[in-house]
This record gives structure tokens, C-alpha cells and sequence, in this order.
């Protein structure tokens, strides 16, 4: 068997130390084919970018034989070598437009002292524009610029956001502006920002993002996964005394669901795959280990986000396109970053037309996101540790079952109790979150925002032989949110389920950050 790797990302190093490489030669044939090609390509961190990127610099570069056994190895392709400048952001440093300045000439020199080309000019611009020009004056030359946004994201809050942008913009113009001496451009990034310049200025790219044809270039299928991993598979089916079907489906549930286009199917997390063979079988969260949304869970609970409702509530195909850094929404970002993907596309019609709309239905990829994605959330906005987290799990999950409302919601209330001053919540779709995550974790069935013929029911809660129907209120009272549910009936939906129904009130003092009061009223026939 061919080694597994989570480290290696250099298509020449995978190949010569005998690790597994999923041929993906395919889909980068359709890319080269053409005499001329420019393109975009947006993935979430740790998807085999970098791999990709890799890959398109060693057949650029000639070294057929490395893809030996690979689909392109036959493939009617010259093979002719061209000047590459691959230009890798992942490690830049940016913190300032001066420090951004500095690491784009340093890494426009390191390119020329391999290709012994003197740089004459003192700015990063200008003598990214010289390389190209001494390098494309006999032979077309080819560009890889590999995590363009890393500059952008690690910067969104810095007050010198504006400068950077300036600075990008000025560099990645030379694309543009030297086209002819171009045979080959591919940019990767994790997001792509509207209104930029950067994409003004490259509109000559090609975005193969959410093109259907490429949809499962990165990442491992199905199928993939059964062909080159079937004989581990088979081997901790063995060991853990499952059968096959059984062991995979625990890991679909666990690495599979991403999908980057409504139509196509999904793909599973290589990095995650190969650390959980490398580790034996052991379900764990790969994936969240190489990086925590400290950004993303700052701006959802600074923009007060409906967490619940983004999961429920369907978007439409502009979502896709880009976010602007100016008004950056924290359901786009989640998105474009890979902690939610699209779950299912439905056509609806317009009232009173003939036009068909598509609608988008977001949703976690799988377990390993879902899961450390809420323990990060309940970290951040309670200061809730994950071993914290577990410790009242059980407890909570039974007295929901058991109709115990009390007991459930002093549980809650302790969990509130427990936020440090500095971390008091003070929007009522914050305090919302931290219900729907709590929930969630616990696998209970929970819905937010859940809508009736009279409003929306701020949350829906399901276990055992009880419905729980929740209403919200912050700085009012726990009686105005109890009489809420009275007056615009929500319980009517949940009556033909031959459950019993409990209706409870809670109001949030903002000041506090607590738990005010909550009254509750088991529903009588």
C-alpha cells in the first residue's frame, strides 16, 4: 500500500516517496488543454490547493515522468517546458502595507535568483512586472499564485486594511497587464472578495469555483475513497468488528458532505481522511485541529448573526458569487470558508409568473465540522471548554427527555451564570445561538425561527415524548414571551404529533447577561 500523508503537499514529494495520490489528472487536463487559459479556483483551507498547484508547476515544468500511470501520462500533451513563477501567500507576512511591500519583493527575488534575472526596480509591482517581461520574451511564461487572500483574511479588522488592498491591487495588475506573454494563470484562494480591485482588474479570469465540471477536482468522491483506500478500509472494518457498509458509513457521516455545486455530488476532506487512517480509525476532528474561526465567531456575535436561522433559511445564487471586506456578512464567510456547505438546491416559482428561481439550503459538511464547529461557538460566546461542554451533556439530554423543565432550565441558566463579564452577550440572536448550538450538540431535534401561520417561534425543541416551544425576550419579561406563544398560537402545528407540549417563556437581562426569569405551561387539550 501507498503511504498516507496530511503533510506533504509538493506533487514531486508524493511522488517519490511513494505516497498516495488520488489522480486527479483528469480534470487538470481539461484545464491545460486550451493554447491559453487564465483561472480562479476558491476551496476551503486544507482541501489540496496547494497540491493542485503543485501538480500544474511539474507539468509546466516538463517532468512527464513523474505522472507516469496517471490519465495525463497519455494524454496527447507536449510536455514543453515553460518558465514558472509560483508565488505561494500561504506564509507571507502582511500586518502592515510596508511588511506586505517587503515579502512580495522577497518573494519576486527568490524566483528571479533562480532564473538568474537582475531586478533593476525598487518596488514589488515593478519588479514582479520584469520578471514576467525578461522571462516571457522567448517562451510563454506560466503563473501560480497559491492562497491570494491570505493577505485579506488575516487583515479584515486591521485599520490599515484599505493600504494592503491598495498594495495587492498594484501587484496583481501585472497579470493583467502583461496577458500576451502569458501561456497558463491560475489564482487559489479560500474566498473571493467583490469590489476589491483585485477581481476588477482580473476579470479576465476564469472562475471554475462552482462550475460543475470541476466540482470534485478537490477532494475524494465515493467512489475515490472505496478504490484507493478499500483495502484499509477493509482492515478497520476487521478490527473493529463492523462490516464494510457499517465502517463506511461512520466515515461519510464523519469526513464526506462537502459540495460545491448543487447538482454534483460530495466530496470528502483529504487532509482529514489521511490523518484518520493514519491514526488507525480514530473519529476525531482533523480538520478543526489546523485552525479555530476565532474571526468568525467575533463577527457573528459582534453583527448579532442568526446562527439558527442561517441553517434553516434558503439563499440565493448571488450568495455565491463574492462578499464585499467593507460589509462582510458571517454567513458568506462561513460559506466561502468551508464550515457550511450547500446541502440541496429547490426550484421555486414565482407568484404570478412563469420564472423559476433556485433556492440554496447551507448546512455543515458532516460531524467532524458540526461538532467542533459548536463546542468553538459555546467556547467563545460562554467561555464553555469542550471537557466543560461534555460534563453536563447527559444530565441536560435526559431531563429534555424526561420533561423535566425545571432541570433543563436550571442547567441553562447555570451556563449563563458562568460567562465572564467581558463576555456578556448583548444581542437576543446571541443568547438564540447558545440555546440552538446547546441543543444541537445533543443531538436533539431543534429548529429556530420555525414559522407558522401567525410568526415565527423563536425555537423548537424534540426529545423523547415532548415538544418544547421556546420564546425570547431580552430586557422585557418571561411573561410577555409566554403570552406570545399563547396569542399567535404556536403550538398549533405540533399538536397532531401525540406529543406532550411544554410552552416557556425566557427573558434575557442584557446587563447581567443572565437568565432574568423563565416561567413555563404545559399545554392542555
Amino acid at each position: 500500500m501507498k503511504n498516507l500523508t496530511s503533510s506533504v503537499y509538493t506533487f514531486e514529494k508524493l511522488i517519490d516517496g511513494n505516497f498516495l495520490y488520488v489522480d486527479k489528472t483528469e480534470y487538470i487536463w481539461k484545464l491545460i488543454q486550451p493554447a491559453y487559459a487564465q483561472y480562479f479556483l476558491s476551496r476551503p483551507r486544507r482541501f489540496g490547493k496547494s497540491l493542485t498547484v503543485s501538480t500544474l508547476e511539474a507539468i509546466f515544468q516538463g517532468k512527464k515522468e513523474l505522472f507516469k500511470g496517471l490519465a495525463l501520462y497519455d494524454k496527447p500533451y507536449d510536455w514543453k517546458q515553460y518558465p514558472v513563477i509560483h508565488l505561494d501567500f500561504g506564509d507571507i507576512k502582511s500586518s502592515s502595507p510596508e511588511q506586505l511591500e517587503d515579502s512580495l519583493q522577497q518573494l519576486v527575488a527568490e524566483i528571479a535568483a533562480q532564473f538568474e534575472v537582475p531586478l533593476k526596480t525598487s518596488n514589488a509591482q515593478a519588479q514582479f512586472r520584469e520578471l514576467v517581461l525578461a522571462l516571457g520574451k522567448n517562451e510563454k511564461i506560466v503563473i501560480l499564485i497559491d492562497e491570494y487572500d491570505k493577505p485579506i483574511l488575516g487583515n479584515v479588522t486591521n485599520p490599515e486594511i484599505d493600504e494592503i488592498l491598495k498594495e495587492l491591487k498594484g501587484f496583481f495588475s501585472v497579470v493583467k497587464a502583461t496577458e500576451p506573454y502569458q501561456r497558463f494563470v491560475l489564482l487559489t484562494g479560500v474566498s473571493k472578495f467583490s469590489h476589491v480591485s483585485i477581481f476588477s482588474d482580473l476579470n479576465n479570469l476564469t472562475d471554475i469555483t462552482a462550475e460543475a465540471d470541476f466540482a470534485t477536482m478537490l477532494g475524494y468522491t465515493q467512489e475515490e475513497l472505496e478504490y484507493y483506500l478499500g483495502e484499509r478500509i477493509d482492515e478497520l472494518a476487521e478490527r473493529s468488528e463492523n462490516s464494510k457498509e457499517e465502517m463506511l458509513s461512520k466515515i461519510k457521516a464523519w469526513y464526506n458532505g462537502y459540495r460545491f455545486h448543487a447538482d454534483a455530488n460530495t466530496v470528502y476532506n483529504p487532509v482529514s481522511l489521511a490523518s484518520f487512517f493514519r491514526n488507525k480509525g480514530e473519529f476525531n476532528n482533523y480538520w478543526f485541529q489546523t485552525g479555530t474561526p476565532t474571526f468568525l465567531l467575533k463577527l457573528m456575535k459582534e453583527r448579532d448573526f442568526n446562527y439558527s436561522e442561517a441553517l434553516t433559511s434558503p439563499v440565493s445564487g448571488s450568495f455565491f458569487n463574492s462578499f464585499e471586506i467593507s460589509n462582510l456578512d458571517p454567513l458568506v464567510l462561513l460559506y466561502q470558508t468551508g464550515y457550511l456547505t450547500i446541502d440541496k438546491a429547490v426550484d421555486v416559482q414565482m407568484p404570478y409568473s412563469n420564472r423559476i428561481i433556485r433556492k440554496y439550503y447551507l448546512h455543515f459538511p458532516n460531524q467532524e465540522v458540526e461538532e467542533s464547529f459548536n463546542e468553538c461557538v459555546l467556547d467563545y460566546y460562554v467561555a464553555m471548554k469542550k471537557g466543560s461542554a461534555q460534563q453536563f451533556q447527559e444530565e441536560l439530554v435526559t431531563a429534555v427527555g424526561d420533561g423535566n423543565v425545571d432541570k433543563f432550565m436550571d442547567i441553562l441558566k447555570s451556563v449563563f451564570a458562568n460567562i465572564p463579564y467581558s463576555l456578556h452577550l448583548k444581542g437576543e440572536q446571541n443568547y438564540q445561538t447558545v440555546f440552538y448550538v446547546i441543543c444541537d450538540m445533543l443531538r436533539l431535534y431543534v429548529q429556530a425561527e420555525s414559522y407558522t401561520n401567525d410568526g415565527r417561534i423563536d425555537m423548537v425543541v424534540e426529545a423523547g415524548n415532548w415538544v418544547y416551544i421556546l420564546e425570547f425576550k431580552l430586557d422585557q419579561s418571561a411573561e410577555k414571551a409566554l403570552k406570545q406563544i399563547h396569542e399567535k398560537n404556536y403550538a398549533q402545528k405540533f399538536r397532531h404529533r401525540g406529543k406532550r407540549i411544554m410552552l416557556i417563556g425566557v427573558n434575557f437581562d442584557s446587563e447581567s447577561g443572565q437568565i432574568e426569569k423563565w416561567i413555563s405551561e404545559e399545554l392542555k387539550d
